[in-house]
């Protein structure tokens, strides 16, 4: 069961946006500005799943993609990449760095949530 979802994201807008396209979804959203703000909250818990996004400076998402899998307590956590970056070759490469799945922005809330159930119906099979 998915309950706490990790969302990372450099821009503050598209972060609030996705946190309240969650929380209306009825999940706990814990928030990140970066990539290294994330490998911080992930010392102190693991969350049921985690969206990032791919363009941030300092540590990108498929960087961080990399190193949430090499951790053993977020190796199997489900990871959504979600990215304005939609051309073959960057879903591509967001797999080949762990990612559960990838979708492209803008998200609609209902295909968010939607994911996201999926994901935890496959989590828990």
């Amino acid at each position: 069961m998915i309950t706490t979802i990790l969302a990372v994201d450099d821009e503050v807008r598209a972060l609030t946006l996705i946190s309240l396209m969650l929380e209306r979804g009825g999940y706990q959203v814990i928030k990140a500005l970066n990539g290294y703000e994330a490998l911080e909250l992930l010392d102190q818990s693991t969350p049921d799943l985690i969206i990032l996004d791919v363009m941030m400076p300092g540590l990108d998402g498929i960087t961080l993609c990399r190193l949430i899998r090499e951790r053993p307590a977020t190796a199997d956590v489900p990871i959504v990449i979600l990215s304005a970056l939609g051309d073959p070759a960057s879903i591509e490469e967001g797999y080949q760095a762990g990612a559960s799945d990838y979708l492209h922005k803008p998200i609609k809330h209902l295909d968010l949530l939607t994911k996201i159930s999926t994901l935890a119906k496959n989590r828990s099979a």
